[in-house]
């Protein structure tokens, strides 16, 4: 049945920045479709694992501050030691920041790279190890639209460049271990009604702007985005690697 291969039961699945918005989203969806997801964030949020596990999710918590250059390989032995084997990995978590590049300071640009491309590689280095080693694996990159295109009215110069980066390293890797039986997709949201973005949504010159040029006049929901993580991280893309896939309502087809 065409319908199986969207499931996911018996995967292991950590998922970073996970306990709110997109990667909330995306834990829904693979918890859903049967998977044992661990959760990992800066900020523990137990009230989030509760609710999860009272609907009968297999859910559990690692804390994790990615910008600390040893949490990625840190957490991913963690999950294996918890749950035995890494089948799925989602680097979903990330900064944003604005501001023009002439007086951006060098502080938020750093910030911006260890979190948004620094992490991202250490995790997929250290999720290679028990991927290789038990010769399967799928590795989720969340992208952005922000690196396809330059999006406006906000400048963004640096936000920008670290996703069109991760763009790049999932094509990479996804050519580099298909041997291995890894896939390495990306998924590249537009904009999404998340904490991190409610303020130019509701801001009154830029979120016009953002849903004039979305030709589906909407924000995207998290479950949008989880959807779409699920179809990429289960067999049903068996066929996939090496891929960017855009979810966000029109907006750069224009």
């Amino acid at each position: 049945m065409i319908l199986d291969r969207f499931r996911v039961d018996g995967k292991v699945a950590l998922v970073t920045g996970g306990t709110r918005g997109i990667g909330l989203g995306i834990v829904e969806a693979l918890a859903e479709a049967g998977a044992h997801v661990i959760l990992s964030s800066k900020v523990p949020k137990p009230e989030v694992i509760e609710r999860l596990r009272a609907a009968g999710h297999q859910v559990d918590y690692l804390q994790a501050d990615m910008e600390d250059p040893k949490a990625p390989a840190k957490l991913v032995a963690d999950t294996v030691a918890l749950a035995g084997r890494l089948d799925i990995l989602v680097n979903n978590a990330g900064v944003a920041k604005h501001g023009d590049t002439h007086s951006f300071a060098e502080a938020d640009y750093r910030r911006l790279m260890d979190i948004n491309l620094d992490a991202v590689f250490r995790a997929c280095q250290a999720a290679l190890g028990p991927m290789r080693q038990q010769r399967s694996g799928v590795i989720l990159n969340v992208g952005s639209i922000s690196g396809l295109v330059s999006n406006i009215p906000q400048s963004q110069a640096a936000y920008n460049a670290s996703k069109a980066a991760v763009h790049m390293l999932t094509k990479s890797l996804a050519s580099d271990y298909v041997g291995d039986n890894i896939r390495v997709n990306a998924i590249a949201p537009g904009y999404v009604d998340t904490d991190m973005t409610s303020g130019g949504l509701r801001d009154p010159v830029w979120g016009p702007v953002w849903k004039e040029m979305t030709p589906m006049r909407r924000a995207g929901t998290p479950e949008d985005i989880g959807a779409a993580a699920l179809y990429l991280c289960s067999s049903a893309s068996a066929y996939v690697t090496g891929e960017v896939l855009v979810v966000d309502g029109g907006y750069t087809i224009r």
